[in-house]
Protein backbone atom coordinates (compact mmCIF):
# COMPACT_ATOMS: atom_id res chain seq x y z
CA UNK A 1 0.00 0.00 0.00
CA UNK A 2 1.63 2.94 -1.47
CA UNK A 3 1.74 6.01 1.76
CA UNK A 4 1.36 9.74 1.33
CA UNK A 5 3.02 12.49 3.80
CA UNK A 6 0.84 13.41 6.02
CA UNK A 7 1.83 17.27 5.84
CA UNK A 8 5.09 18.05 7.90
CA UNK A 9 4.43 15.94 10.56
CA UNK A 10 6.77 12.83 9.31
CA UNK A 11 4.15 10.14 9.76
CA UNK A 12 3.37 8.89 6.42
CA UNK A 13 -0.16 7.22 5.98
CA UNK A 14 -2.46 4.73 3.69
CA UNK A 15 -4.64 6.80 1.51
CA UNK A 16 -7.89 5.61 4.14
CA UNK A 17 -8.04 6.42 7.69
CA UNK A 18 -10.35 4.20 9.15
CA UNK A 19 -12.89 6.36 11.12
CA UNK A 20 -13.40 4.59 15.01
CA UNK A 21 -16.58 7.17 15.71
CA UNK A 22 -18.74 3.33 15.28
CA UNK A 23 -16.81 1.64 18.18
CA UNK A 24 -18.78 1.91 20.98
CA UNK A 25 -21.66 2.79 18.75
CA UNK A 26 -22.91 0.59 16.06
CA UNK A 27 -20.39 -1.72 16.11
CA UNK A 28 -19.42 -3.84 19.74
CA UNK A 29 -16.10 -4.67 20.71
CA UNK A 30 -16.09 -8.11 18.77
CA UNK A 31 -16.67 -6.46 15.66
CA UNK A 32 -14.29 -3.17 16.39
CA UNK A 33 -11.71 -6.00 16.61
CA UNK A 34 -12.17 -8.21 13.83
CA UNK A 35 -12.84 -4.69 11.71
CA UNK A 36 -9.02 -3.43 13.06
CA UNK A 37 -7.50 -6.23 12.70
CA UNK A 38 -8.70 -6.69 8.53
CA UNK A 39 -7.97 -2.55 7.90
CA UNK A 40 -3.93 -3.01 9.45
CA UNK A 41 -3.53 -6.59 7.67
CA UNK A 42 -4.31 -5.05 4.49
CA UNK A 43 -1.85 -2.25 4.86
CA UNK A 44 -3.67 0.55 6.07
CA UNK A 45 -2.36 2.09 8.79
CA UNK A 46 -4.18 5.48 10.24
CA UNK A 47 -7.21 5.05 13.06
CA UNK A 48 -9.23 8.82 13.75
CA UNK A 49 -10.60 8.55 17.23
CA UNK A 50 -11.90 10.89 19.82
CA UNK A 51 -12.33 11.09 23.75
CA UNK A 52 -15.99 12.02 23.33
CA UNK A 53 -16.82 8.84 20.89
CA UNK A 54 -19.59 8.15 21.69
CA UNK A 55 -20.87 10.14 24.00
CA UNK A 56 -24.40 10.85 22.29
CA UNK A 57 -25.82 6.83 22.76
CA UNK A 58 -27.68 6.52 25.86
CA UNK A 59 -25.63 5.00 28.30
CA UNK A 60 -22.35 5.95 27.07
CA UNK A 61 -20.23 9.09 28.63
CA UNK A 62 -17.63 9.04 26.31
CA UNK A 63 -14.11 7.51 25.56
CA UNK A 64 -15.93 4.27 24.76
CA UNK A 65 -14.18 4.34 21.32
CA UNK A 66 -10.63 4.85 22.84
CA UNK A 67 -11.34 1.91 25.31
CA UNK A 68 -12.17 -0.36 22.54
CA UNK A 69 -8.91 0.64 20.75
CA UNK A 70 -7.17 0.44 24.01
CA UNK A 71 -8.44 -2.96 24.29
CA UNK A 72 -7.27 -4.09 20.70
CA UNK A 73 -3.66 -2.75 20.74
CA UNK A 74 -3.38 -5.11 23.86
CA UNK A 75 -4.94 -8.17 22.54
CA UNK A 76 -3.27 -7.79 18.70
CA UNK A 77 -0.01 -6.13 19.98
CA UNK A 78 -0.38 -4.39 16.50
CA UNK A 79 0.34 -0.55 18.08
CA UNK A 80 3.42 0.14 16.09
CA UNK A 81 1.47 -0.40 12.99
CA UNK A 82 -1.04 2.43 13.58
CA UNK A 83 -0.97 5.90 13.50
CA UNK A 84 -3.15 6.63 15.82
CA UNK A 85 -5.11 9.89 15.89
CA UNK A 86 -7.60 11.52 18.56
CA UNK A 87 -9.20 14.44 19.61
CA UNK A 88 -9.40 16.90 22.56
CA UNK A 89 -11.88 19.26 23.00
CA UNK A 90 -15.87 18.50 23.12
CA UNK A 91 -17.46 18.57 26.27
CA UNK A 92 -17.27 15.39 28.39
CA UNK A 93 -19.07 16.92 31.08
CA UNK A 94 -19.05 20.35 33.08
CA UNK A 95 -15.51 21.56 33.26
CA UNK A 96 -14.33 18.95 31.07
CA UNK A 97 -14.08 20.45 27.28
CA UNK A 98 -12.07 23.33 25.48
CA UNK A 99 -8.54 23.82 24.57
CA UNK A 100 -7.57 25.47 28.03
CA UNK A 101 -3.94 24.07 28.90
CA UNK A 102 -5.67 22.80 32.36
CA UNK A 103 -7.90 20.84 30.19
CA UNK A 104 -5.78 19.90 27.63
CA UNK A 105 -2.81 18.50 30.02
CA UNK A 106 -5.98 16.56 31.97
CA UNK A 107 -7.83 14.86 28.65
CA UNK A 108 -4.53 13.40 26.93
CA UNK A 109 -4.14 11.28 30.21
CA UNK A 110 -7.46 10.21 30.06
CA UNK A 111 -6.93 9.20 26.51
CA UNK A 112 -3.66 7.31 27.22
CA UNK A 113 -5.26 5.44 29.54
CA UNK A 114 -8.31 4.15 27.46
CA UNK A 115 -5.98 3.89 24.65
CA UNK A 116 -3.49 1.93 26.98
CA UNK A 117 -0.45 3.40 25.36
CA UNK A 118 2.29 5.78 25.92
CA UNK A 119 2.15 8.25 23.06
CA UNK A 120 -0.48 9.44 20.95
CA UNK A 121 0.89 10.36 16.90
CA UNK A 122 -1.42 12.81 16.13
CA UNK A 123 -3.49 14.87 18.54
CA UNK A 124 -6.25 17.24 17.38
CA UNK A 125 -7.97 19.76 18.88
CA UNK A 126 -11.97 18.79 18.07
CA UNK A 127 -13.40 22.40 17.81
CA UNK A 128 -12.15 26.35 17.52
CA UNK A 129 -12.65 27.32 21.32
CA UNK A 130 -12.50 31.42 21.36
CA UNK A 131 -12.28 31.81 25.06
CA UNK A 132 -8.73 30.57 24.77
CA UNK A 133 -5.78 31.62 22.88
CA UNK A 134 -3.94 30.08 20.56
CA UNK A 135 -0.31 30.40 21.83
CA UNK A 136 -2.15 28.79 25.22
CA UNK A 137 -3.57 26.03 23.61
CA UNK A 138 -0.37 25.48 21.22
CA UNK A 139 2.08 25.57 24.21
CA UNK A 140 0.08 23.01 25.89
CA UNK A 141 0.46 20.89 22.80
CA UNK A 142 4.14 21.53 22.70
CA UNK A 143 4.73 20.75 26.38
CA UNK A 144 3.06 16.98 25.67
CA UNK A 145 5.43 16.73 22.76
CA UNK A 146 8.37 17.50 24.57
CA UNK A 147 7.29 14.93 27.12
CA UNK A 148 6.62 12.24 24.48
CA UNK A 149 3.27 11.94 25.12
CA UNK A 150 2.02 13.17 21.77
CA UNK A 151 4.03 13.19 18.20
CA UNK A 152 2.02 16.10 15.94
CA UNK A 153 -0.67 18.65 16.53
CA UNK A 154 -3.74 19.20 14.14
CA UNK A 155 -6.76 20.66 14.59
CA UNK A 156 -10.22 19.84 13.09
CA UNK A 157 -13.31 22.50 11.98
CA UNK A 158 -10.98 25.25 11.89
CA UNK A 159 -11.94 28.08 8.78
CA UNK A 160 -9.14 29.98 7.00
CA UNK A 161 -9.23 32.96 9.02
CA UNK A 162 -8.59 30.66 11.65
CA UNK A 163 -6.07 28.20 10.46
CA UNK A 164 -4.01 31.41 9.32
CA UNK A 165 -4.18 32.78 12.64
CA UNK A 166 -3.16 29.88 13.99
CA UNK A 167 -0.85 29.56 11.87
CA UNK A 168 0.63 32.97 12.39
CA UNK A 169 0.88 32.35 16.38
CA UNK A 170 2.99 29.63 16.01
CA UNK A 171 5.45 30.91 13.76
CA UNK A 172 5.46 33.92 15.64
CA UNK A 173 5.48 32.21 19.33
CA UNK A 174 8.09 29.43 18.02
CA UNK A 175 5.41 26.76 19.13
CA UNK A 176 3.99 23.47 17.50
CA UNK A 177 1.74 24.51 14.63
CA UNK A 178 -1.16 22.83 13.29
CA UNK A 179 0.15 20.43 10.88
CA UNK A 180 -2.76 18.63 9.97
CA UNK A 181 -6.46 19.93 8.91
CA UNK A 182 -10.00 17.75 9.43
CA UNK A 183 -13.17 19.38 7.54
CA UNK A 184 -15.74 18.27 6.53
CA UNK A 185 -15.48 17.48 3.04
CA UNK A 186 -17.19 15.22 0.38
CA UNK A 187 -19.34 15.45 -2.77
CA UNK A 188 -22.14 17.56 -1.26
CA UNK A 189 -20.94 19.59 1.34
CA UNK A 190 -17.26 21.13 -0.37
CA UNK A 191 -18.03 24.86 0.40
CA UNK A 192 -16.28 24.24 3.73
CA UNK A 193 -12.96 23.30 1.76
CA UNK A 194 -12.38 24.41 -1.55
CA UNK A 195 -11.53 27.56 -1.90
CA UNK A 196 -9.28 29.79 0.63
CA UNK A 197 -9.07 26.87 2.82
CA UNK A 198 -7.59 24.69 0.77
CA UNK A 199 -5.59 26.94 -1.22
CA UNK A 200 -4.14 27.53 2.55
CA UNK A 201 -3.62 24.02 3.25
CA UNK A 202 -2.02 23.53 0.05
CA UNK A 203 0.30 26.75 0.81
CA UNK A 204 1.63 25.74 3.84
CA UNK A 205 1.86 22.20 3.31
CA UNK A 206 -0.58 21.31 5.86
CA UNK A 207 -1.99 17.44 5.69
CA UNK A 208 -5.89 17.41 4.85
CA UNK A 209 -7.88 14.45 6.29
CA UNK A 210 -11.35 14.87 5.27
CA UNK A 211 -14.53 13.71 7.63
CA UNK A 212 -17.74 12.98 6.69
CA UNK A 213 -16.27 11.80 3.26
CA UNK A 214 -19.39 9.57 2.66
CA UNK A 215 -21.99 12.05 3.92
CA UNK A 216 -22.89 9.74 6.86
CA UNK A 217 -23.57 7.12 4.36
CA UNK A 218 -25.64 9.00 2.06
CA UNK A 219 -22.98 8.74 -0.74
CA UNK A 220 -23.13 5.20 -0.74
CA UNK A 221 -26.54 4.93 -2.48
CA UNK A 222 -28.16 3.16 0.58
CA UNK A 223 -30.68 6.34 1.35
CA UNK A 224 -32.56 7.30 -1.25
CA UNK A 225 -35.59 8.23 0.04
CA UNK A 226 -37.68 8.91 3.31
CA UNK A 227 -38.45 5.32 3.84
CA UNK A 228 -34.61 4.01 4.34
CA UNK A 229 -34.03 5.99 6.72
CA UNK A 230 -34.31 3.70 9.33
CA UNK A 231 -31.96 1.91 8.13
CA UNK A 232 -29.42 2.40 10.38
CA UNK A 233 -28.64 4.46 13.69
CA UNK A 234 -27.36 7.23 11.41
CA UNK A 235 -30.13 7.62 9.15
CA UNK A 236 -31.82 10.72 10.99
CA UNK A 237 -28.88 13.05 10.09
CA UNK A 238 -29.05 12.05 6.56
CA UNK A 239 -32.83 13.48 5.39
CA UNK A 240 -31.33 16.91 4.48
CA UNK A 241 -29.33 14.87 1.97
CA UNK A 242 -32.33 13.96 -0.08
CA UNK A 243 -32.71 16.93 -2.44
CA UNK A 244 -32.37 17.83 -6.24
CA UNK A 245 -28.65 18.04 -5.66
CA UNK A 246 -28.15 14.77 -3.89
CA UNK A 247 -30.03 13.06 -5.97
CA UNK A 248 -28.28 14.18 -9.00
CA UNK A 249 -25.07 13.11 -7.06
CA UNK A 250 -26.25 9.71 -6.73
CA UNK A 251 -27.26 9.35 -10.14
CA UNK A 252 -23.99 10.48 -11.06
CA UNK A 253 -22.29 8.17 -8.84
CA UNK A 254 -24.15 5.16 -10.08
CA UNK A 255 -22.89 5.87 -13.43
CA UNK A 256 -19.22 6.58 -12.73
CA UNK A 257 -19.40 3.68 -10.67
CA UNK A 258 -21.23 1.38 -13.83
CA UNK A 259 -17.78 2.51 -15.88
CA UNK A 260 -15.28 1.49 -13.50
CA UNK A 261 -17.37 -1.21 -11.82
CA UNK A 262 -16.78 0.42 -8.40
CA UNK A 263 -19.67 0.59 -5.89
CA UNK A 264 -21.30 4.41 -5.79
CA UNK A 265 -19.12 4.46 -2.08
CA UNK A 266 -15.52 3.63 -3.43
CA UNK A 267 -16.39 5.86 -6.45
CA UNK A 268 -17.07 8.99 -3.95
CA UNK A 269 -13.85 8.15 -2.16
CA UNK A 270 -11.74 8.18 -5.04
CA UNK A 271 -13.34 12.01 -5.70
CA UNK A 272 -11.77 13.00 -2.72
CA UNK A 273 -8.60 10.95 -3.41
CA UNK A 274 -8.03 13.03 -6.56
CA UNK A 275 -8.51 16.26 -5.36
CA UNK A 276 -5.82 18.58 -4.39
CA UNK A 277 -4.49 19.15 -1.15
CA UNK A 278 -6.23 16.35 0.29
CA UNK A 279 -3.68 13.82 1.68
CA UNK A 280 -6.68 10.65 2.33
CA UNK A 281 -10.60 10.65 3.45
CA UNK A 282 -11.40 9.26 7.16
CA UNK A 283 -14.13 6.53 6.57
CA UNK A 284 -16.04 4.18 8.58
CA UNK A 285 -16.94 0.37 8.32
CA UNK A 286 -19.69 -1.31 10.56
CA UNK A 287 -19.03 -5.07 8.65
CA UNK A 288 -16.35 -6.61 6.72
CA UNK A 289 -17.83 -5.91 3.06
CA UNK A 290 -18.14 -2.64 3.86
CA UNK A 291 -13.99 -2.44 5.09
CA UNK A 292 -13.66 -4.39 1.80
CA UNK A 293 -15.11 -1.43 -0.14
CA UNK A 294 -12.65 0.99 1.75
CA UNK A 295 -9.49 -1.05 0.84
CA UNK A 296 -10.85 -1.04 -2.61
CA UNK A 297 -11.53 2.71 -2.62
CA UNK A 298 -7.87 3.09 -2.13
CA UNK A 299 -7.08 1.67 -5.68
CA UNK A 300 -9.28 3.59 -7.71
CA UNK A 301 -8.45 6.01 -10.03
CA UNK A 302 -10.97 7.79 -11.46
CA UNK A 303 -10.42 9.30 -15.22
CA UNK A 304 -10.49 13.36 -15.74
CA UNK A 305 -13.95 13.49 -17.31
CA UNK A 306 -15.23 11.20 -14.04
CA UNK A 307 -13.80 13.69 -11.37
CA UNK A 308 -15.50 16.88 -13.58
CA UNK A 309 -19.19 14.47 -14.05
CA UNK A 310 -19.24 14.11 -10.46
CA UNK A 311 -17.84 18.15 -10.31
CA UNK A 312 -20.69 18.97 -11.79
CA UNK A 313 -23.47 16.97 -10.39
CA UNK A 314 -22.35 18.39 -6.83
CA UNK A 315 -22.18 21.85 -8.03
Amino acid sequence: MNKRKLGLTGLEIAPMVLGGNVFGWTVDEKTSFALLDAFVDAGLNAVDTADVYSAWVPGNSGGESETILGKWFQKSGKRDRVVLITKVGSSLGPGQKGLSERWITQAVEGSLKRLQTDHIDLYLSHWPDAEVPYEETLAAFEKLRQAGKIRAVGASNLDAAQLAESLAVARTKKLPRYDVLQPEYNLYARNKFEGALRDLTVRENVGVITYYSLASGFLTGKYRSASDLGQSARGAGIGKYLDDKGFRLLTALDQVAAQTGATAAEAALAWILAKPGVTAPIASATNQRQLDSLVKATGLVLSAEQVAQLDRAGS
